[in-house]
Order: C-alpha cells, then structure tokens, then sequence
C-alpha cells in the first residue's frame, strides 16, 4: 500500500511528520484501512470528508496540517515520496511554494499515453495564456508549501472552498490552477522542480469529463480575476490557527 511507503519513509528521516489522509467520501474501503492503522501511527491523522472532488479534499487537509512545511500528494503516489526531498531543499532555501513538474531537464514520464502528453500541453498552453503565465506543469498532484503560504491561499480559494457543491462519481478538478493563480498575485517565490511521475492504468480520469471540469476552473479563474472576487490580495498572511489534535475528523 502507498501509505505504509509513505509511513515507512518519514520513519528513517531526521525530522518529525505528520501524514494526513484526507478521505473524500470514498466507498472503496480506504477510511476503514486508515483507521485500522491510527493506533500504531502516532502521526497519522484521517479527515472524512463529503464527496465535493480533490480541490475541496486537499484544502481541508492542507488546512489541517501543522507541520512548517506542507506537501500535499496523489494517494497513488504516482510522484514517489521520495522526490520529497527535492522540493524540501528548496522550501528551506527561500522559497514559498515547490511544485513538482512533469516537463524541463531532470524530469520523467513513465507509462504515460502519447494522447495523454498532448491533452496535457494543450491544457497547459490555455492555463498560461487565460491564467497563470510561466508555469510549464500547474498539474502534478506534487506540491510544497510553506504552511503559512499554504493558510493564506487556501483560505482564499474561492472555486473549492467551504461551500463547494458535493459531486457524483470521481471529480478530477484544476483547483491548482486558482492555489498559483492566487499564489503569483500574491507575490510568493514559486519554483519548478522536475520529477519522476508515473503514469497509473487504474486512473480514475474520465477525458471528456474531467477534460470539460478542468477548462472550466480555469475560465472561471479568468471571470472571478475580472469581476473582482480576489480582493484584499494585499493583505497580510491569515494567521495560522491552532489545529485539532483528534486521529480522526469527521466533517459530515
């Protein structure tokens, strides 16, 4: 299982961690695997969640953390947890925000459709050019933050926060797109990192669907940037929040 790995690998490191499961309403018996494995894991928390999509799971879960620094991973570890370690040299070099990238020097992609790169780049070309500029890879699900800037954007997002509809069958969303978009308003150091990222035949993207899901985050993006909705960019960092201590957070 991925999250043994992950558990395994924090365990032979140097510093403390946490490792969050943010549980999106699943049906496939993943909360009952995690909770069985709470008791042996002091650092192992499970947050239940309504069924609202990734963008709704990974903000309550970054929201949850309480680490100084936050990563925020595919269950499917499809960027090995051990690429962690680029992104974290870098957090404690000065930067705001690490994100793993699928593109430029360094970078793998292992098993992945040549249809599947295409639609990538394709998506990438349209998100530079309706929202966020500069970025060669706003999508893998592989990013750090330093766990003031992650309170401060994911308090701001407005596409997956509290209010966020639930959803029927899988919700792949591009909530990334809106986390950078506020992220460069901001002015945070952002930086690429290259990785290993392995493509899954068990994924659960649906082209067309998820294709249409995605086009459409960043269009509204664009439309909320024009009507205003992101004011107060310019004010201070929101403040970090002391977080529940409970294994198990059910938000139903």
């Amino acid at each position: 299982m991925t999250l043994r790995r992950v558990l395994d690998y924090l365990a032979q490191q140097p510093y403390t961690s946490e490792v969050i499961v943010a549980d999106d309403g699943s049906s496939d018996g993943t909360a009952a695997y995690v909770d069985r494995l709470l008791d042996d894991h002091r650092n192992l928390f499970l947050l239940r969640l309504d069924h609202r999509g990734k963008g709704y799971a990974v903000r309550a879960g970054a929201l949850m953390a309480r680490g100084e620094h936050i990563l925020l991973c595919d269950a499917d570890l499809a960027t090995p947890i051990e690429e962690w370690e680029r992104l974290r040299r870098y957090l404690e070099s000065g930067y705001d925000l690490a994100i793993g990238s699928r593109e430029g020097i360094g970078a793998q992609r292992i098993g992945e459709p040549w249809y599947r790169h295409v639609m990538g780049r394709v998506f990438n070309t349209i998100v530079r050019l309706v929202a966020v500029g500069g970025i060669q890879d706003t999508q893998c699900g592989f990013k750090a933050l330093r766990r003031a800037v992650a309170y401060d954007l994911f308090r701001r997002v407005r596409i997956y926060g509290d209010d966020a509809p639930r959803v029927d069958g899988a919700a792949v969303t591009a909530y990334d797109v809106e986390l950078l978009y506020l992220a460069v308003r901001r002015g945070y150091r952002i930086v690429e990192v290259p990785v290993v990222w392995q493509y899954g035949e068990e994924t659960k993207v649906n082209l067309l669907r998820d294709s249409w899901r995605n086009l459409r985050d960043v269009l509204k993006v664009r439309w909320y940037a024009l009507r205003g909705m992101y004011t107060g960019l310019d004010a201070p960092l929101a403040t970090v929040a002391e977080e529940p201590s409970r294994k198990t957070v059910n938000t139903r």
